[in-house]
C-alpha cells in the first residue's frame, strides 16, 4: 500500500493562492513519480475571511488542522486589515498552538541566481539557521501603562526557558550532524549585553555540546554574525539562535541567497504538526498578474517533503528548481522572470517528469 499524507493547505491572501497552486502542481508530480499519495484539505482563512466574518482562527479549524501531517501555507497579510491582527491571530497562534518550536531556514544560493555580495557564489552561500520559534520577545509578555500620555511606559519581555532553549539547541546539533557538511554549529547571541537570557543560552549550548563530540562549536554576537554573513558567508554551516535574532538574520539570509522569491522556511514541531511557507509576504499589488516567482513556495513544499521523510522526492524537486533557475529564469524578482508564475511551475514539474 502506498504511503499517504494529509496536507492542510492555507492559500492565504494576495498572491498566496497563485504560488500555492504551483507548489501543489509540483507536489502532485513528484508524489506520482515516487509512489506516495497526498490528500489536500483547503482552509480559506486570512484577510478576506476576516473581513467577511470577523473570524481569524477558530478552535474548530485548529482541531481540523491537528489531524494533518503538515500545513502548506501561501501568505498572510491583507492591505485592508490592520497590521498585526492576521499575523498574530493566524501565524503566531498556529506556531504556539502546535508548539512549532523550530523555525528552519536554509540559506542556499543556487547557480543562476544573483547575490548582492561581490565575489561570492553557491560554494560560499550554503548554511542553515535554526531559530527558536515559540519564546523570546514573541511570547507576548509585557504591557503598557498610561498609554498615549507623556508618562507612557511600554514593556516587552523576552521569555527564555531551559526547556525551550535546550530543545532548540539539541535540534540544531542533530540537524548539523545529519547535514554532515561543515559539522560546525554556531550560537548567535549577545552575551555581553543580554546577560541573563544569553547566559542561559550559552550554558545550555556548551552543556548539550558534550553529547555531540563530532560537532565543532562556535559563538558570535548577533551584530558580528550580520557582518560575517555578508563578508564571509562560507564560515557558516548551521547557526542556532533565539526568536528575535533569528527573525532578523534570516531576512538578511534571504537577501544574500537572491531574495524573497527563492527563500522558504519551516515552522517545525518534530513530534507534531509542522507548517511550511515561502518567506515573502502576500504582495497584494501583484495579485492576479501572474508575475510572482513561485520558487519560494515550491521550495517550501520541498522542505515539507524532506521533513516528512520523503528525501528522494525532495531531492528531485530541488534538482528541478536548480535547472529552472540556471537555464530558464532571467531574474528571480517579481515581473522580471521572463515567464509567468504558472509557467515557472510548469517548468519545475516538467523537469521532474
Amino acid at each position: 500500500m502506498s504511503k499517504e499524507y494529509n496536507i492542510a493547505v492555507i492559500p492565504g491572501d494576495g498572491t498566496g493562492p497563485e504560488v500555492v497552486v504551483e507548489g501543489i502542481k509540483v507536489l502532485d508530480t513528484v508524489s506520482a513519480k515516487e509512489g506516495f499519495n497526498l490528500n489536500y484539505t483547503d482552509y480559506q482563512i486570512g484577510g478576506e475571511h476576516y473581513k467577511k466574518t470577523g473570524e481569524i482562527l477558530t478552535d474548530d479549524v485548529k482541531l481540523s488542522l491537528s489531524k494533518a501531517d503538515a500545513v502548506f501555507l501561501g501568505a498572510i497579510g491583507h492591505p485592508d486589515v490592520k497590521p498585526g491582527i492576521l499575523e498574530k491571530g493566524i501565524l503566531l497562534d498556529l506556531r504556539f498552538h502546535f508548539d512549532q518550536y523550530i523555525n528552519l531556514r536554509p540559506v542556499k544560493l543556487y547557480e543562476g541566481v544573483d547575490t548582492p555580495i561581490k565575489g561570492k557564489g553557491p560554494a560560499e552561500i550554503d548554511f542553515v539557521v535554526v531559530r527558536e520559534n515559540t519564546e523570546g520577545l514573541y511570547a507576548g509578555a509585557g504591557g503598557c501603562l498610561k498609554k498615549g500620555t507623556p508618562d507612557e511606559v511600554a514593556i516587552q519581555e523576552s521569555i527564555n526557558t531551559r526547556k525551550g532553549v535546550e530543545r532548540c539547541i539539541r535540534y540544531a546539533f542533530e540537524y548539523c550532524r545529519n547535514r554532515n557538511k561543515g559539522k560546525t554549529l554556531t550560537l548567535c547571541g549577545k552575551t555581553n549585553v543580554l546577560t541573563f537570557a544569553f547566559d542561559l543560552w550559552e550554558r545550555t549550548f556548551y552543556e548539550v555540546a558534550k553529547d555531540y563530540p563530532d560537532i565543532k562549536t562556535d559563538y558570535a554576537h548577533v551584530d558580528a554574525i550580520c557582518m560575517w554573513m555578508v563578508k564571509n558567508p562560507e564560515w557558516f554551516d548551521v547557526i542556532v539562535t533565539d526568536n528575535m535574532f533569528g527573525d532578523i538574520i534570516t531576512d538578511l539570509g534571504a537577501m544574500i541567497q537572491g531574495g524573497m522569491g527563492v527563500a522558504a522556511g519551516g515552522n517545525i514541531n518534530p513530534e507534531g504538526v509542522s507548517m511550511f511557507e515561502p518567506i515573502g509576504g502576500s504582495a497584494p499589488k501583484y495579485t492576479g498578474k501572474q508575475v510572482i516567482n513561485p520558487i519560494a513556495a515550491i521550495m517550501a513544499a520541498q522542505l515539507m517533503l524532506e521533513t516528512l521523510g520523503e528525501k528522494s522526492a525532495a531531492l528531485k524537486i530541488e534538482k528541478a528548481v536548480m535547472k529552472v533557475l540556471k537555464d530558464d529564469i532571467k531574474d528571480v524578482g517579481a515581473g522580471k522572470m521572463g515567464c509567468s508564475t504558472k509557467e515557472v511551475g510548469n517548468l519545475v514539474a516538467g523537469y521532474i517528469e
